[in-house]
């Protein structure tokens, strides 16, 4: 479990432990506020340890919340290689 100062570094506005304590939050609102979440990180935080540290964080709370649900889909996807854009993807 992290410190209270390392829980600060993964949660620094205290979004993800809010939206545990929302009853009757949707899927919807918990993209939302992880979306904000995201956008809150510092620049040098790794996104993918940040959701692994939550996830881990918030072990206990019901499998069927939709915040681990989005958590998980947000881990998932920053394994998923991504596409590379711009002149690099387009045939020759």
């Amino acid at each position: 479990m992290p410190t209270p100062n390392e829980q600060n570094l993964i949660d620094p506005k205290g979004l993800i432990r809010e939206a545990f304590r929302i009853e009757g939050i949707d899927a919807s609102q918990c993209r939302s506020i992880f979306l904000d979440w995201a956008l809150s990180l510092p620049a040098d935080q790794d996104s993918r340890d940040a959701i692994g540290a939550l996830l881990e964080r918030y072990a206990e709370q019901p499998q069927d919340h939709p915040m681990r649900a989005v958590l998980s889909e947000g881990l998932a996807e920053l394994a998923r290689p991504g596409r590379r854009g711009g002149w690099r993807s387009r045939a020759r």
